[in-house]
């Protein structure tokens, strides 16, 4: 059955892949808009003469430039689904790339946790110990006890280097992370109770990584039904109910979740997760590791990889809908 006529199946796999996509060109956008100071969507409609919002303003010639390509990007994150859906047939819809896209998220989500984690716990235990003018000398010791240095110097290009890792690297790696995590907690223990000693940095480094992990396997568990299911009804439904049931938990609950997690944390550079980013925010412990601001960050990769993991559902649910009809079709004939 060719996918070119209007249908509710049709529709449904349309929203899903614009969502998803308009997901990630708005966490892009954003970053680029308030790291960069650029007009974003809103910005270059503002000066192009429709003002939508306050964010109206004097730009260069370049930034308008990529104030037109960040808005572009909303176009093409609407009308490439289109050319998708152009391609499939009933029950045999594409998926795979939703799929791909929530993979390389969390992968480069968790190797930049995972070498963020270990450097810092590092420069925090050794500026504890007096020992970093040492290693750096004074003037760079002095400068790594500075968040927005370290943010910048250090966590800025180890979370590239998360990301290349992800493109090079197939697969996800929680098993190892949660490794980490216990034998951080070990070294917790041991070195309380038998050496007495304790840093702040320790305890930061455990929370850390342990927000990553619960926060970057939700999508990777929703994919492979991992979560727990607490009902009475849904267990009896048969394949095509129980279809109809996750489509609509993903267009009323699943996909408006992400997007008021996203909306609400991002939309402005006073918004919850943009003040904490955009201002490398530590704790009040001096000596912890200035990662809290990271912590913020976990929830925009939390809801930008579920956005993509509930709309890959969605269009695996779709096709079982149409399997099942041509089914029931081939019977009945």
């Amino acid at each position: 059955m060719s996918q070119n006529t209007f249908s509710l199946e049709n529709f449904l796999n349309y929203l899903a892949l614009a969502s998803a996509f308009s997901g990630a060109a708005y966490v892009a956008n954003n970053f680029i808009t308030f790291v960069f100071d650029m007009p974003g969507l809103f910005g270059f409609l503002a000066v192009s003469g429709l003002q939508i919002t306050n964010n109206a303003g004097e730009y260069s010639g370049f930034a308008l430039m990529i104030g037109a390509l960040q808005s572009l990007s909303y176009l093409f994150a609407v009308l490439w689904p289109l050319r998708i859906l152009s391609r499939q047939q009933a029950g045999q819809r594409q998926f795979q790339l939703l799929d791909r896209s929530a993979e390389f998220i969390i992968s480069a989500a968790f190797w930049a946790v995972m070498l963020v984690g270990i450097t810092d716990a590092a420069i925090s235990f050794v500026r504890i110990e007096n020992m970093l003018p040492a290693i750096v000398g004074d003037e760079l010791a002095l400068e790594l006890g500075k968040p927005a240095f370290r943010g910048v110097y250090v966590h800025i290009p180890l979370i590239f280097c998360g990301v290349l890792i992800a493109l090079i690297r197939r697969g996800i790696d929680f098993i190892w992370l949660a490794a980490l995590i216990v034998f951080a907690e070990l070294a917790i223990v041991i070195t309380r109770f038998i050496f007495s000693y304790e840093q702040a940095f320790m305890g930061d480094l455990v929370r850390f990584w342990y927000a990553a992990l619960f926060l970057f396997a939700s999508a990777y568990t929703l994919i492979h039904d991992g979560h727990v299911r607490v009902d009475v009804l849904y267990a009896g439904f048969n394949d095509k109910l129980k279809a109809k049931v996750n489509i609509w938990g993903v267009i009323l609950l699943g996909s408006p979740l992400c997007w008021i997690v996203l909306t609400r944390g991002l939309w402005n550079d006073t918004s919850p997760f943009n003040l904490a980013l955009l201002n490398f925010e530590v704790t009040q412990q001096g000596f912890g590791m200035y990662v809290k601001y990271i912590m913020s960050g976990f929830l925009i990769v939390f809801a930008i990889s579920m956005l993509f993991q509930f709309s890959s559902f969605l269009v695996a649910q779709l096709n079982v809908l149409e399997q099942d009809s041509a089914e029931s079709e081939t019977s009945k004939s």
